[in-house]
């Protein structure tokens, strides 16, 4: 499908960022060649009648993408995480992008429902509510249980929206190789990757199926954290295009004066989002990707509550353990320690100056400390420190971007209740937490147990593969001198002695 066809899909979409602005701020923000420019612009002029006008009170970017529909509401959202590809200030105006669309009708979600779950919802549902939230994907309706009275949130997706979605995509993907033709230079941002990036997310979301499970992995972890809630998941009522969960009561995040009228502690409920955030992307390696504040609510005995789980963030072990270390050493302002973990992870090329490097970091750190603690900016430090790897060398890791982005947002929000707060405070203890736990001796000691362990399911091909490997190893020194052969009997004794230690220290846990 990814063919000329597009062209019309395109051009439209190229007329509506030319009319609403958005064409001049995209080519700037992209540093796009004088002949890119020229081109999209002579491309475009002619049929800039045929673009949406958008609604003239947004920025020029979201008045584009807003007017174009949901898969390009999508499109921005996702960019928003991609500051390597867009550049710091356009991620900054996609952030505020919001998906809020007309809703369907109440008959056509019981329809959807009815075909879904294969139930009549007469006898599933004492009451279904009109439309309480509506984006692009999906919206949700209140429904009361008519076998327990419980109420729930059936989240529905729109009719037909899968289908739109790949339309768009396909034409996307045709787009990205336009880009890539005209503009050579662009091929470092990888158009065809950031746009297969977008498919898996969005794909991913068109089946909430995969929403439900990323909901009950993620309350299973926060199970036992203190005023915190995951709203449960309702499986027998849940499929591929309906999600069904316990409803959950709450105040906006975002309404001030609410929370201020119902008496909760906004202080502590900003220092308790940062904290949240930091504890479940260190301890869990899963963390909530979009907790903006339409996505947090506060209930009445002060538990935040979390909603919409599409976007969930990954992290491993290894890589927690790095950016703990990364987020510690600016605390303890130990800027060679940053730099040593940076080419420690093989984040920046060994053939760089790792003191060097130090000083950059210094660079970036010092000026930010040295502010009031009511101006002290993680958002900031993270901009700078992702200017500076870039500048190294630094290979663009996605994981790592969405985590910096999510920070980005959680700080946010965080400063929004409390703009007083000092970041770091109270990024300090969780960080010190983690790294005492696991990064100290007692963790060294079970990272050894658990290699013994694998080692262990070995066992009993442990003395074969030992034998093949000095019958091989025989065979090449052969015709060696004999003193060039001990080596190989000290490498065969040493390796018996760390089998025996690791058993050893393993049965010890």
């Amino acid at each position: 499908m990814r063919g000329p066809h597009n062209i019309l899909r395109l051009i439209r979409t190229g007329a509506t960022f030319e009319r609403t602005g958005a064409m001049q701020v995209v080519m700037d923000a992209l540093a796009a060649p004088r002949l890119v420019r020229i081109v999209m612009r002579g491309l475009v002029w002619p049929f800039r009648w045929l673009g949406y006008p958008g609604d003239s009170a947004m920025p020029p970017v979201t008045r584009a993408l807003t007017a174009l529909g949901p898969a390009y509401i999508k499109f921005g959202q996702i960019l928003s995480t991609r500051p390597d590809v867009v550049g710091t200030d356009l991620a900054q105006q996609l952030r505020v992008l919001q998906d809020k669309l007309p809703p369907f009708g109440r008959d056509v979600a019981l329809t959807e429902f009815e075909r879904e779950i294969g139930r009549p919802v007469d006898t599933t549902f004492s009451s279904f509510s009109e439309p309480v939230a509506a984006a692009s994907i999906a919206q949700v309706h209140k429904a009361i249980l008519a076998d327990t009275g419980e109420p729930i949130a059936v989240k529905v997706l729109r009719p037909g929206i899968e289908r739109a979605f790949r339309r768009d995509i396909d034409a996307f993907y045709f787009a990205a190789r336009v880009v890539e033709v005209l503009s050579p230079s662009s091929r470092r941002l990888r158009p065809l990757d950031v746009i297969k990036h977008f498919e898996g997310v969005v794909l991913g979301e068109l089946d909430l199926r995969l929403e439900s499970s990323a909901a009950s992995e993620f309350a299973s972890n926060t199970a036992q954290d203190d005023g915190f809630q995951v709203p449960d998941i309702r499986w027998h009522l849940s499929g591929r295009r309906v999600m069904t969960q316990t409803w959950a009561e709450g105040i906006g995040l975002g309404d001030i004066a609410a929370l201020d009228a119902a008496g909760h502690d906004r202080r502590r409920l900003a220092a308790r989002v940062l904290e949240l955030f930091l504890s479940h992307a260190l301890r869990d390696g899963m963390f909530h990707a979009d907790m903006h504040q339409g996505n947090l609510k506060v209930a009445a005995n002060g538990d935040i509550i979390a909603f919409d789980f599409g976007i969930m963030g990954h992290i491993d072990e290894y890589t927690r353990r790095v950016y703990a270390q990364i987020i510690f050493g600016f605390i303890r302002r130990d800027y060679r320690r940053v730099a040593e973990v940076h080419f420690e992870a093989g984040y920046v090329p060994y053939d760089r100056d790792v003191d060097e490097f130090a000083r950059a970091l210094r660079a970036v750190g010092e000026p930010i400390f040295g502010m009031d603690a009511s101006r002290i900016s993680m958002a900031r430090l993270l901009a700078y420190l992702f200017e500076v790897t870039e500048r190294f060398g630094m290979e663009t890791r996605t994981e790592l971007i969405l985590l910096q982005r999510t920070m980005v947002v959680v700080e946010g929000v965080a400063r929004s209740l409390d703009p007083h707060m000092n970041i770091w405070e109270v990024a300090r203890p969780v960080v010190e937490g983690y790294i005492r736990k696991h990064l100290g001796p007692a963790a060294f000691a079970k990272d050894l147990a658990r290699t013994v362990q694998v080692l262990a399911r070995f066992g009993p091909r442990l003395p074969d593969l030992a034998q093949a490997a000095l019958i091989e190893r025989s065979r090449e020194v052969h015709e060696e001198s004999p003193d060039r052969r001990w080596p190989l009997v000290a490498a065969g004794l040493g390796g018996a002695t760390l089998v025996a230690l690791g058993v050893l220290i393993g049965a010890s846990f």
